[in-house]
């Protein structure tokens, strides 16, 4: 997981080519950089635009009424989405999960990929450099990475284990869904703060379950959630390589980990190994 960047707030000339007003409001998603003014979320683009612009329009089109939420996108007087690297859409109330509502966040996802199974693959995906995209290709056998030595012992249990897996059912996923599902009395699901991939839409199952071992102390027998899944050990296996991976692309620059974070990957692959060998001694 990440820490607020900045409080960045958007310019004066921003909200006034959106027509929103009213005093900034810090956020803490979107990596630490949305804000909240009149109403609506801004977030920078940080040199995305012809991403933020198709996903835009891919929220407009979304169906209603299909088990989940998503944010409207704002657009400018003059139909940019995108004004001065900035972009808007509505605040949707809700609680983040994910503790004691794993199963619902799931169904979520589930109805979230369900409506976006017709998308095509966007072109943008293969010239991201980003850690999380490097750690996609990385836990995909995509790419190749040498992780920061504290991380090297859990990456290469992990790759030891990795085994190939049916992708002719990918699609584009939500690849960071665990803290970006609202819930809301009365309201169905809200999914915000969308992370495109191409992947099959169990391993952001997987990638959910990965996270609730790394920082949200998820019981172990929640580990088969996804386990109607032919390939869910191997999806498990490849959700901690992306962990693991992103992680380690972040501190690159300082060649060390946090004091605590180590132990917090090995743990987690180590629950994630004995479930697919037994107990290691």
């Amino acid at each position: 997981m990440t820490e607020p960047l900045n409080d960045a707030v958007p310019p004066r000339p921003v909200l006034d080519a959106f027509g929103v007003e009213g005093p900034p409001v810090p956020l803490a998603g979107g990596q630490g950089r949305s804000v909240l003014v009149g109403g609506y979320v801004f977030k920078p683009a940080e040199g995305a635009e012809a991403e933020a612009e198709w996903g835009a329009s891919l929220f407009e089109e979304l169906p209603a009424d299909s088990g989940f939420r998503t944010p409207r996108p704002l657009r400018a007087a003059d139909g940019r989405s995108v004004v001065d690297g900035w972009t808007a859409s509505g605040f949707l109330t809700g609680e983040p999960g994910p503790q004691g509502r794993w199963a619902e966040l799931l169904r979520a996802g589930r109805a979230f990929h369900a409506a976006l199974r017709p998308c095509p693959r966007p072109a943008f995906l293969e010239r991201r450099v980003h850690p999380w995209a490097v750690a996609d290709r990385v836990a995909w056998g995509e790419q190749d990475v040498e992780v920061i030595e504290e991380l090297a012992a859990p990456f290469s249990a992990l790759l030891e284990l990795r085994r190939p897996v049916r992708q002719d059912a990918a699609q584009l996923i939500h690849g960071d869904l665990t803290g970006n599902v609202l819930f809301a009395a009365h309201e169905p699901p809200a999914v915000i703060d969308f992370s495109p991939y191409w992947r099959p839409p169990p391993f952001a199952e997987a990638v959910v379950i990965a996270d609730g071992l790394l920082w949200w102390e998820l019981p172990v027998e929640l580990l088969s959630l996804g386990s109607h899944h032919a390939d869910w050990q191997q999806l498990l296996i490849r959700a901690l390589i992306f962990r693991i991976v992103a992680y380690s692309e972040l501190v690159r620059p300082s060649g060390r980990a946090r004091p605590g974070e180590p132990e917090r990957y090995a743990r987690a692959t180590r629950l994630v190994v004995e479930r697919l060998t037994g107990p290691q001694s």
